[in-house]
């Protein structure tokens, strides 16, 4: 069915509210990652291994979720996964080993992963329906959660306890899902307009053809966050060793890249209706390719910091608009491969960052980045025919 227009507007608010609340609660465990480490008297190299537990859980359980959106529903399937989430995060700080945190920290991967898959196979219905390129805005609520999670938890952590705050988290989230799920749950996914036999998020069988395009468009999502890991880990070490900064004004360095990707998705939809998805997609590559360079390169602070700036700008939209696209052509497995191709970068980003810059420099390392950029750009400019 197709869904009334007001059915649509209140699909797309509760999606939008789902995005928001994955954001706020990741960012809210990874604040207190720190506190987590002195409570179970962990290492770093040890803690290193039991955080890729997040990772793991996501990877393990992102091409399942595809297949229970098929059967199931995106919408139920995407009610459940915020429930575990939600749940999930208050069980870190009640670990007192890595071993104990790692094995937790699988579920909340699953739960996160799964999420992720469930929500976005959803919005791609709903974009489809509307026939509006609408995708970017659901981003930039899981940004924007991101950054009041964050910024909440670091006003908290100096009078909540992390077993507190986090239980908190579980409270807020439950209670939003509570809330969001019952309208998500009372509509009916949307089928296109131009097709009303379709019966949206069911299983497809992609053919080879179809399949090798879903990877392709992985692989922009892949080169994409491999940019947002390399930055959010690499940025502020770059600023205060390579160009002297002072810590203060080093740990604005990803800020400034995460509000200008915030922006960039705010006004992505408008940007996609004027250009396109193939010219979003090359231009997004190639301004966050000469952003790179500048932010990797650059003799001095503000230069540097107008170059992350930049590079957000450029890399806002190309995520949401390769998933979207993944999900157009194979349904939530699309989506499922795209997702986690993605999440790969993101956990490729940061060590191969690492190991080049033992091998040049860290500045050196940093242009990987651009080169990445500028590879989604070429892959949407060469399959733009197939991709149409």
């Amino acid at each position: 069915m197709r869904g009334s227009r007001s059915d649509l507007s209140r699909l797309r608010i509760a999606l939008t509210v789902f995005f928001a609340l994955d954001g706020f609660i990741f960012a809210g465990w990874v604040v207190r990652i720190p506190a987590i480490k002195e409570r179970t008297g962990a290492s770093a190299s040890t803690l290193g291994l039991a955080l890729l537990g997040v990772s793991a859980g996501a990877v393990i359980t992102m091409m399942l979720t595809g297949r229970l959106c098929g059967r199931y529903g995106t919408h139920r399937v995407t009610v459940a996964c915020a429930v575990l989430l939600s749940l999930s995060v208050a069980l870190p700080p009640l670990t007192h080993s890595a071993v104990a945190l790692g094995t937790v920290l699988l579920l909340f991967g699953a739960a996160y992963g799964s999420l992720n898959v469930a929500f976005n196979s959803a919005a791609v219905d709903l974009v489809a329906a509307l026939r509006r390129p609408i995708m970017p805005s659901f981003h930039a609520a899981f940004s924007l959660g991101g950054m009041i999670g964050a910024g909440l938890g670091g006003l908290v952590a100096g009078s909540l306890s992390p077993v507190r705050h986090l239980f908190g988290l579980t409270l807020i989230g439950l209670l939003v899902t509570a809330v969001a799920g019952r309208t998500l749950l009372r509509i009916q996914p949307p089928s296109p307009p131009e097709d009303t036999t379709h019966q949206p998020s069911a299983p497809r069988r992609p053919n080879p053809r179809t399949r090798g395009l879903v990877i392709t468009f992985g692989l922009i999502a892949l080169c994409t966050a491999y940019g947002e890991g390399a930055l959010a880990d690499w940025s502020a070490l770059h600023l205060e060793h390579d160009l002297d900064a002072a810590p203060g004004v080093a740990a604005v360095g990803y800020s400034c890249f995460a509000l200008a990707m915030t922006i960039g998705r705010l006004t992505g939809t408008r940007l996609l209706e004027r250009l396109g998805q193939t010219r979003t997609l090359v231009g997004g590559g190639a301004t966050a390719a000469l952003g790179m360079l500048l932010g990797a390169l650059a003799p001095s602070v503000w230069a540097a910091l107008l170059g992350f700036m930049i590079t957000g700008l450029g890399l806002a939209n190309l995520f949401p608009v390769a998933v979207e696209r993944a999900g157009r052509l194979a349904g939530p497995d699309g989506v499922a491969i795209a997702s986690t191709l993605g999440y790969g970068g993101m956990l490729l980003g940061p060590p191969a960052i690492g190991f080049m810059a033992d091998w040049f420099s860290l500045p050196a390392a940093l242009t990987s980045v651009a080169v990445l950029a500028a590879t989604a750009a070429a892959i949407a400019l060469l399959t733009r025919r197939a991709a149409g």
